[in-house]
């Protein structure tokens, strides 16, 4: 019996959990030891202890006997199919979903600490070494779908680094919601980025990364004793953390409406992933008062051809968190921007994601119910669907 029986669901979130040694087949010689050097520091003792001890439960035919009835109770290194790809297929049968979008989790985080430093080189090499494993471990099934990270820190090799990663069969690219060190994600150089992307009818993808980026550094400097993190893993997620995690995808979002970017390339759709959707509704009014209030004076907003907040409802999607009260977003949205998703196998998205989901979106029409949980999935990957759908 699958956790979900009863409509075709599409899971917007999910992950590996990735091992130190995760991307060794793939780092060219001479930058190699230098990515790994940070892997192994980051890594330390009690990561490593814990993946070998959830390697041997994965071998463990006694604890393997409940993975059905276990599914969405082990969760990280212990969750079935978190890093080893040969169990993935069987969490898709026994969670009942039609296809997985597949995020890095260290990777991720690495990632964008990088895309903030200065040696881009390792930057770059990490995202395609990243990239590449990504799609390896989704080929066991047609219905994971490997997200690729493309850096924009350098304004020439980002279309470059798009180009790659579509080539080698990533179904969607992940950027960095906060701006690259010395321009904006908006910068017209990266419009082959877009072309790119949109071409391909390959999504660009906002997700969680360095929680806590947007907040100064003395915001813990409180006087109390420390919070502990209840992920355990490397979002460092905290009450005070979701208070401003809306902040990233607002300011990218912003820039990539108000500069025109959606307009240029109206195909191009854009998924806002694990970063909440509470905030959307008022970002979508916020957008529009900015336009009444400025339209007359700034050229950009002069040649966009919709209210900003019509970009949100034709190219934007956004995956609410299973706490927050989905049914509301979606009434104040629209049924067209909020998608399902699980975060499997990170804790974050609980024991039940879908039973609360379906309890938060009972009022909707079963038209709004049927986007939330099928359609605007579908329309955001478009043609990377195909060959998944029946």
């Amino acid at each position: 019996m699958a956790y979900i029986e009863d409509r075709v669901v599409h899971d917007a979130d999910t992950h590996v959990m990735e091992t130190a040694d995760w991307l060794q087949p793939y780092l060219d010689s001479r930058i190699g030891p230098r990515v790994q050097a940070i892997v192994d520091a980051d890594f330390g003792t009690q990561r490593n202890a814990e993946v070998a001890t959830a390697a041997k439960l994965q071998d463990d035919v006694q604890h393997r006997a409940s993975d059905s009835r276990e599914l969405m109770a082990r969760k990280n290194y212990r969750a079935i199919g978190a890093s080893r790809r040969e169990d993935r297929p069987s969490v898709l049968d026994l969670m009942g979903v039609a296809s997985q979008l597949v995020f890095p989790t260290y990777f991720n985080v690495l990632l964008e600490r990088l895309e903030h430093g200065d040696d881009l080189d390792v930057l770059y090499a990490t995202a395609s070494a990243t990239n590449r494993a990504q799609v390896s471990f989704c080929s066991v099934d047609t219905r994971l779908l490997p997200v690729g990270y493309v850096p924009l820190a350098d304004l020439d090799r980002a279309t470059l680094a798009a180009e790659e990663a579509i080539e080698i069969g990533c179904k969607a690219l992940l950027i960095p919601s906060a701006c690259p060190r010395h321009h904006a994600t908006s910068h017209i150089a990266l419009d082959g980025v877009w072309a790119r992307a949109s071409e391909a009818g390959v999504p660009i993808l906002f997700h969680v990364g360095l929680a806590d980026r947007v907040l100064p550094a003395s915001h813990a400097v409180n006087g109390l004793p420390p919070v502990a993190d209840f992920h355990g893993g490397d979002e460092n997620f905290r009450s005070i953390s979701y208070m401003a995690i809306s902040a990233g995808p607002m300011q990218a979002l912003s820039l990539l409406i108000l500069d025109g970017v959606l307009e240029r390339f109206p195909a191009l759709k854009v998924g806002v992933i694990e970063l909440g959707a509470v905030w959307v509704p008022g970002f979508m009014r916020q957008l529009d008062s900015a336009f009444e209030a400025f339209a007359r004076h700034e050229e950009r907003l002069k040649e966009l051809s919709l209210k900003p907040s019509e970009y949100m409802t034709r190219q934007v999607r956004v995956t609410p968190y299973p706490t927050e009260p989905a049914g509301w977003i979606i009434e104040q949205a629209g049924f067209e921007v909020c998608m399902f998703s699980t975060d499997y196998p990170h804790v974050e998205g609980g024991r039940n994601p879908y039973g609360r989901f379906q309890s938060s979106t009972e009022s909707l029409s079963a038209q709004a119910r049927e986007h939330f949980f099928r359609h605007n999935f579908e329309d955001l990957m478009g043609s990377s669907l195909n060959g998944v759908l029946s």
